[in-house]
C-alpha cells in the first residue's frame, strides 16, 4: 500500500472516530467508491491505536481518574469516583462486545457493509440526533452518570456497529436523551470510546497476529502517527465548537452524504 494511500486512510480515521459522522462508514465507502485497495485489519488496528492514544491523552485527567479506579474496582471496592467511573465504563462496554462476537461469529459484519446501508444509516441516525439534540433535557453533567444511563448508553452503542450509524453520534444522541449537557454528552461518549476500541482492536489483533513483517511494521507506525494526530486536532475542534455551536453541522452533514449514496446505490 503507497504512502498517500496510507496518509488518508489515517486522516478519514483520525479525523472521522470522534466526530458523530462515522468513521467505519467512511472507511467503507473508501475503496468502494475510489477503487483503492482494501486497507486490511493490520491497517485497521493501527489505526484504532493512534485515535485511543489521541482520546486517551485529550482525556488525562478522567482517564487517569478511572485508571486508579480500576484497581480499587478489581478489589470489589466501589468507594471512590474512579472505582465508580470504572464501573460505569464497564457496564457501558459489555453491550457493544456481545454485539460485536454476534455479528463476528454470525457472519453478518460482512453483511451490513453496502452502501445502501451507510446511507440509510447515515440519514436516519443524522435525523435522530438532531431530534435529540434539539429536543432533550439540559440537567445532567458528566459527573451525574449512573450506571443505569451507562447501560442504556451502552445499549445504543452496540447498534454502531452497524456502518454509517457513529459510535460518537450514537452515544451523544443517548446521552441528549437523557438530559446530558451538549459538552458532557461528547465528554462521556469519548470516555466509552476508550474501552471500546481496546476491545475491537484485541478483537482484529487476533486475525492479525504473526502476519505483520517490515514492510507492515513501516506502514502501521505511518498510520498510528497520522491518525493520533488527525484524531486529536478533530477532537480538540468539535469540543470548542460544542461550547457555541449545536451538532446541526454534523447533521446537515450525514443527511447529505447519506442522500448522495442511496442515489449511488439505487441508480
Amino acid at each position: 500500500m503507497t504512502t498517500f494511500n496510507l496518509l488518508l486512510i489515517a486522516l478519514i480515521q483520525g479525523i472521522t472516530e470522534f466526530l458523530p459522522i462515522s468513521s467505519s462508514g467512511h472507511l467503507i465507502l473508501l475503496p468502494s467508491l475510489t477503487g483503492l485497495d482494501d486497507q486490511g485489519q493490520i491497517i485497521d488496528v493501527a489505526a484504532h491505536l493512534g485515535t485511543l492514544c489521541a482520546v486517551i491523552l485529550y482525556f488525562w485527567p478522567d482517564v487517569r481518574l478511572a485508571l486508579f479506579g480500576t484497581f480499587r474496582l478489581l478489589r470489589g471496592k466501589i468507594d471512590t469516583q474512579g472505582a465508580f467511573l470504572a464501573l460505569c465504563l464497564l457496564i457501558a462496554t459489555i453491550p457493544v462486545i456481545l454485539f460485536g462476537l454476534f455479528l463476528k461469529f454470525t457472519g453478518l459484519s460482512e453483511a451490513i457493509r453496502g452502501i445502501a446501508i451507510i446511507g440509510w444509516t447515515m440519514i436516519i441516525f443524522g435525523v435522530l440526533l438532531y431530534w435529540a439534540d434539539q429536543t432533550g433535557p439540559i440537567e445532567k453533567t458528566a459527573e451525574k452518570w449512573t450506571l443505569k444511563d451507562a447501560l442504556q448508553m451502552g445499549v445504543w452503542q452496540a447498534i454502531a456497529l452497524i456502518p454509517g450509524t457513529s459510535r460518537s453520534g450514537i452515544t451523544i444522541t443517548a446521552a441528549r436523551m437523557l438530559g446530558y449537557t451538549r459538552t458532557d454528552a461528547a465528554r462521556l461518549s469519548m470516555l466509552m470510546s476508550i474501552p471500546t476500541i481496546i476491545a475491537s482492536g484485541a478483537l482484529l489483533s487476533l486475525d492479525v497476529i504473526g502476519t505483520a513483517d517490515a514492510g507492515a511494521l513501516r506502514d502501521i507506525g505511518i498510520v498510528v502517527a497520522m491518525s493520533f494526530a488527525a484524531a486529536l486536532a478533530a477532537l480538540t475542534l468539535m469540543m470548542r465548537l460544542l461550547r457555541a455551536v449545536s451538532y446541526t453541522p454534523y447533521v446537515i452533514y450525514r443527511l447529505g452524504l447519506g442522500t448522495i449514496l442511496l442515489w449511488i446505490a439505487y441508480t
